[in-house]
């Protein structure tokens, strides 16, 4: 099974207008045998996301949005629906990040109605899971995931619309990443999970590593079976840092 990698840059809460010289940066160097063997995604902070898909049309790099409101429309001060990002030319949304988990409280049940809500508008759902440290060191990650995935992903599942991207929340920002056999381990677990559920679908469908991945580690950790490419926190705010991840690909 080929499954053509993902490398996504998720900028957080970061990023002015100034800052999309970076974007066109990481477009420049979105070239040659990289571009012939993985697809880019950058998901930039909502004020930034229209002005974003209009310096990369034409050019490869998708735009995404970094979380939407289940519904469509409505009274929600400060949400943006699924059908804005799409509307401002997003091709992506991640749903469920673990600091939307922990600072907004969302449940399994709120991040599986938010993947529901951008299949709705024609999005691809990157839906996130990650065990904490606690459940890491006392034997609990694989369980955790598991029911995560269970809980957050719905029926209806395609590789056209699922992305899982799993970042253990201990690594995200600290620094901190596991081994290549760790991240092995946990990849083919939700593998076989959405194997067990969604059949042969289950077995196109990519899964993203995120967590602390920089240019020195990115190759032991991308290559690993079942990693079907990153998703990028700080690093993606840096073309050089960005296209360094990405370098591993070629």
């Amino acid at each position: 099974m080929t499954r053509r990698p993902l490398v996504a840059g998720n900028w957080k809460m970061n990023g002015l207008r100034a800052g999309l010289a970076e974007l066109e940066a990481i477009c420049a160097g979105y070239s040659g045998a990289l571009k012939a063997k993985a697809d880019f995604l950058i998901c930039p902070p909502s004020t930034l996301v229209a002005e974003a898909a209009a310096k990369t049309a034409g050019k490869g790099v998708m735009i995404g949005g970094q979380d939407c409101h289940a519904k469509a429309s409505g009274a929600h001060t400060g949400d943006v629906s699924a059908e804005m990002l799409k509307d401002a030319g997003a091709r992506f949304v991640i749903v469920g990040h673990s600091e939307r988990r922990a600072d907004h409280a969302e449940t399994d049940a709120i991040v599986r109605a938010k993947a529901d809500a951008a299949w709705r508008a024609g999005l691809t759902a990157i839906v996130c899971v990650g065990e904490r440290k606690e459940q890491r060191e006392g034997g609990k990650a694989l369980a955790a995931v598991r029911e995560q995935l269970a809980g957050s992903i719905p029926e209806g599942a395609s590789p056209d619309r699922l992305v899982v991207a799993y970042e253990p929340v201990w690594a995200i920002g600290t620094g901190l990443t596991p081994t290549p056999g760790d991240v092995a381990e946990m990849h083919a677990s939700i593998r076989a999970g959405l194997g067990k559920r969604f059949g042969a679908k289950g077995e196109e469908m990519r899964i993203l590593y995120g967590g602390s991945v920089k240019p020195q580690n990115a190759r032991d950790l991308i290559i690993q079976p079942d990693v079907d490419g990153a998703l990028i926190g700080g690093a993606s705010l840096k073309a050089k840092d960005f296209l360094g991840i990405a370098a591993a690909y070629t």
